[in-house]
């Protein structure tokens, strides 16, 4: 099986959900991790915070990011395990944020 990682991204001007609907998006989310993990395909994953820096240049300049004129921000990652590209889509396919305007970048790791 070859490793590939999810990235979630999400609108930047998505509504503050409630607790009620917060506790139900988790729900899904556990339980598309748990269909994950009886397939034996997830590895890891954990959300990210909406603030970071950003390293670039020569200079290694740390600046403020991800920037607020930004439409999206990358709320977190999985990393799992497919037998090909095609497949690792597919299971991207239940992301329970797809119905909220959110989309998954599906990457292949290279490996070194």
């Amino acid at each position: 099986m070859k490793d590939f990682m999810f990235i979630f991204r999400n609108k930047t001007d998505r509504p503050q959900p409630t607790a009620e609907e917060m506790q139900n998006i988790m729900q899904l989310w556990m339980g598309w991790i748990d269909k994950l993990k009886q397939k034996n395909v997830y590895t890891a994953g954990e959300p990210l915070t909406h603030s970071g820096k950003v390293v670039k240049g020569n200079e290694a300049t740390v600046i403020d990011g991800p920037f607020a004129e930004s439409k999206e921000i990358v709320g977190g990652y999985f990393l799992i395990k497919a037998n090909s590209f095609e497949e690792a889509a597919e299971l991207a396919k239940d992301c329970p944020d797809l119905s909220h305007g959110g989309s998954v970048e599906v990457r292949e790791i290279m490996k070194m």
